[in-house]
């Protein structure tokens, strides 16, 4: 047997090791893992966990929050706009001191954080998936994290992922023959 051979065997060995032991996170087999994370998306008012305000003479949107913390520390505010800033209490007074000082066509824009797969994420084994996101966290967000799921009537897949679980790679290695003195 050559030596690649060898090691795809001990490869396989290895790996069929690891898809037997590590956690489920309680996902129908066949599971493989990809990259789960968060995103703000747009929503009705009554859903909102926060809102952003959207200036359209910058073409940007900001986290309302965020934004009003800025011009706070920013501290080059005329006497009557921070006067006014002051009696800033909810997100309806807000916008209407961002209309009337920094932009008057400024809207607010209500948005909930939502759960997704990111794209072109799949890996057999869980610590696979968590060493790629460790190496390339500038791609994801600080919530990013292993998510297991099920390849739903994928017989190819399953059957594949079958072998690999099962399948005796020991069997592979010829057998050394006793020779005769």
């Amino acid at each position: 047997m050559s030596r690649d051979c060898q090691k795809d065997i001990e490869f396989l060995k290895s790996l069929q090791s690891e898809l037997n032991s590590q956690a489920s996170d309680c996902q129908a087999a066949p599971r493989f893992w990809v990259v789960g994370d968060y995103r703000w998306v747009e929503c009705s008012q009554d859903n909102a966990e926060r809102f952003s305000v959207y200036l359209p003479s910058a073409g940007e949107s900001y986290e309302l929050n965020g934004y009003l913390q800025e011009i706070k520390e920013d501290k080059e505010l005329s006497g009557e706009a921070y006067e006014d800033f002051e009696d800033i209490v909810c997100e309806v007074s807000a916008l209407e001191w961002i209309q009337t000082y920094q932009d008057e066509d400024a809207c607010l824009c209500p948005e909930r954080k939502e759960h997704f797969v990111r794209e072109n994420t799949m890996f057999l084994t869980k610590s696979e998936a968590k060493r790629h996101i460790k190496l390339n966290h500038y791609h994801y967000t600080k919530e990013a994290h292993t998510y297991a799921m099920t390849a739903w009537r994928a017989p190819v897949v399953e059957r594949l992922l079958q072998i690999l679980h099962e399948f005796d790679f020991d069997s592979l290695y010829p057998m050394e023959e006793t020779k005769d003195v």
